[in-house]
């Protein structure tokens, strides 16, 4: 019986420990996300070269300690931040049947999280910059023009895109055009007119790419219903 009781305290200390491990790992997330969100408003404001970490440990509300416990310098938290882009575009291959409906839908998606969430926006910018001038990367790039192929090389085979037209080249415009806009939107306007913008560039592209008997099958404002649209102040 001794024994018996023993083992069952045994037990009861391996529980304690491992909901203790638990609490940790949670307590360690929550500090994790605490810096990349402090990272993000940093990062969205003053861009890479122009943030310190002394910003972000000030953002989050964390010790330096902390901060290099998740992440050992500040191009780890870029990269982070950059690495978020890709949630979106991963989504896709879970799609039913992805077409040319599904990439207009993202970059609709996509306006709507540069408006609305500041990680989406810090990620953007730095890809936009370490792609540009700072680290010169293209590898963001390449992965949201992979993204625009998987989409529409089935929509050519159904007959959505005219058959001349090489997907690749498509993709890689279309990646370059929305790049360009939202930038542009940002300068301007702060993004405020950044899903108009986008609409305008799938009707304008449209009627270039798409059999004129199947363009009234799409819809440039996105699918009605799905995007998250919310209004200028």
């Amino acid at each position: 019986m001794t024994a018996h009781r023993g083992e069952r305290r045994s037990g009861g200390d391996q529980g304690d420990e491992r909901n203790v491990a638990r609490a940790r790992q949670v307590r360690a997330e929550i500090t994790r996300q605490a810096i990349l969100d402090g990272a993000a408003v940093a990062f969205d404001l003053g861009g890479f070269e122009g943030t310190s970490l002394s910003d972000v440990v000030r953002n989050a509300g964390v010790t330096k300690g902390a901060l290099y416990f998740h992440f050992p310098s500040k191009e780890a938290l870029a990269r982070t931040l950059m690495d978020e882009q890709n949630v979106i575009a991963e989504r896709v291959p879970a799609t039913d049947a992805p077409g040319l409906q599904t990439v207009i839908d993202l970059t609709h998606q996509m306006a709507h999280g540069l408006r609305t969430d500041v990680r989406i926006r810090a990620g953007i910018r730095l890809v936009i910059e370490f792609g540009s001038f700072t680290h010169p990367d293209p590898t963001p790039y390449d992965a949201w023009i992979d993204t625009c192929r998987t989409c529409l090389t089935p929509a050519q085979q159904r007959g959505d895109i005219h058959p001349s037209l090489d997907v690749e080249d498509l993709s890689t415009l279309l990646v370059g055009a929305f790049t360009g806009i939202q930038v542009t939107s940002h300068v301007r306007t702060r993004r405020e007119d950044l899903h108009t913008r986008v609409t305008d560039l799938w009707n304008f592209l449209l009627p270039t790419i798409v059999p004129p008997q199947r363009i009234a099958l799409f819809h440039p404002t996105g699918t009605p219903g799905t995007i998250p649209i919310i209004s200028a102040p």
